[in-house]
Order: structure tokens, then sequence, then C-alpha cells
């Protein structure tokens, strides 16, 4: 990508706050020098309040957004809820052949950075929103966030550096994962989560440590850790402390944990590329290697 792109942004999950996706939007062009469309349904709403308007209109702005060849990334406004519900409404031969491109997103866009490493084989840029305080700020995007956004877009990022070491050790693989919710969430379906190679990135927001005990037990039984190179730990907001359960049922598998890493939710978030080359490093403290046309997912 570069400055003058034309970017999309679509409500594939929860319904943005105008205020917010109007400032968000500013943002983006003033800030990152994008051209930015945003789709026709993106601030619909619905019986249900907690979605964006209706499943068929969410899939379709978000399919339409993907195919226009004019279009060069598709930022999904915010998080909350409801991606999930479209991934059996959209057209993947149809986006496959509208060629790659860019998905940027965190939170409940898990679901759909997963499926689209599943059916696109396609990185995707896990970040920061534009409809979220991290961009759409009153006073001034987050500046470090704004700014690794940028470098994650138009050029390598730098290094993500962790606070802790959970097991120390350097693994290289394909960066995959998410949200936890997201990803207890998808098994037992179509997409459920299978991690073998892979460095997996787990956050949350508002888990208590027993439920993150849950769903990691739950992908644990799943096997979807089975062959893991290694995890990167992001932000855990307001989930109390949940490193020792992360210890707990990590740590037994014997393979680098990097914590602490600023990707997530919370403040500074930074911006990760999944379906890319990764390597943890515990030495350095340090995610990195994180480029788009590294190696994709395979």
């Amino acid at each position: 990508m570069q400055q003058g792109d034309t970017v999309a942004i679509v409500s594939p999950s929860g319904p943005p706050d105008a205020a917010l996706l109007d400032r968000g939007v500013e943002r983006l062009e003033q800030g990152l020098g994008l051209k930015v469309i945003v789709g026709g349904r993106a601030l619909d709403r619905q019986v249900l309040p907690y979605l964006a308007g209706s499943d068929a209109g969410r899939a379709a702005d978000l399919q339409a957004a993907w195919c226009d060849p004019a279009v060069s990334a598709v930022f999904c406004s915010r998080g909350g809820y409801g991606a999930a519900r479209l991934l059996d409404l959209l057209d993947w031969d149809a986006m496959r052949a509208a060629g790659p491109k860019v998905l940027v997103g965190s939170s409940d866009i898990t679901a759909l950075h997963h499926a689209f490493a599943a059916e696109l084989g396609v990185p995707t840029l896990h970040g920061p929103m534009p409809a979220c305080l991290t961009i759409a700020d009153e006073v001034e995007p987050e500046p470090r966030s704004f700014e690794h956004l940028r470098a994650a877009l138009f050029g390598p990022p730098p290094p993500v550096t962790g606070e802790r070491v959970i097991v120390a050790g350097r693994a290289e693989g394909v960066l995959a994962g998410g949200n936890l919710s997201l990803l207890a969430s998808m098994c037992g379906t179509r997409y459920q989560p299978s991690f073998a190679g892979r460095i997996v990135l787990l956050e949350d927001i508002g888990e208590e440590p027993y439920r993150i005990d849950r769903m990691l037990t739950q992908l644990l039984q799943a096997g979807a850790f089975d062959g893991v190179r290694g995890f990167a730990l992001g932000s855990w907001v307001d989930c109390g402390d949940p490193y020792p359960v992360l210890r707990d049922r990590l740590a037994p598998l014997g393979v680098p944990i990097l914590a602490g890493l600023p990707v997530g939710h919370g403040s500074p978030q930074l911006s990760v590329w999944l379906g890319t080359l990764g390597v943890i490093d515990t030495e350095s403290c340090s995610l990195a290697g994180l480029f788009r046309d590294g190696d994709q997912a395979r």
C-alpha cells in the first residue's frame, strides 16, 4: 500500500458511533493520506442492537468492498460481535477472484482473520479500527498506535516488544490467532482452529481467569495447539491476573511464550500481520519479522 490508495470502511460486527466513525475517516485521510469510502450499510441498525444491520447487509458491504478493484484495503469500523455470522454468507470464490488486498481489524474481527486465512490465503492486519478511540479519540489518535499502523500499512513495522517471558526460547512460524474468545467459539465449526507449525497470538478483554482457563482448555482438548511453535500473548484488559492460568495451561506445551505485548485491546494497540512469518525471541522480548510480503499462510 501507499499514500493515495483508496480504502473502504465496513461494519461486519457491532454498530459504530457515527461521530467516532467520521473522526476515524478524517484521521485515515489526513493522517495517513488515504482516500476513504464508507460502506453504504456501515451505520445500519436492526432489531438486535449489538449488530450493525442485518447479516445479509453486513456481508454484502464486506464483499462489495473486497471485490471493488479500486479498493486496496478494507478497514472494519469496530469489533463487538457479529463477524462470525457472516462466514457462510460470503461468496468466497468471488472474493478469491478479486485478488489479494488488506483486511484491518481486531477483537471480533478475529473470525474474519481466521476465515480469510483459510479461504483466501492472504495476510491480514490485526490492528486498531477507525471508529474506536485508539484512532478516533476527540483530541488525537494514540500516537504510538497510529504510527505503528502507518508503518505496518506502508512498510515493515518495527518489532513489538513484550514485558515478560513465560517460557524462554526462540521460535519461527506463521503468526495466527487473535482474540481468545472468538477462537474458542470456532471450535466444532468448519473453521475450527489448528495451529500446527504456527506462532499463536492470544489476547482478550473482560474475561475472568477461570473463563480464560475454560477457553484454553477447550482449545487444548480440541487439538488446536498440537504442533504449535510458540505463543505471543497480547493484552488482557480487565481480566484480573491472567498469568497464572496462562502459565498453567500453556507452559506444559514446552514452546517459547512471550507475554505483555501491546497488541489487542487497551492502549497502545500495535499492529501485527497475521498469515506471515513471525519470530519470537525471548532474549530481546520481541515479536518481529511481520512483513506482509513475506511468507504467507500455507
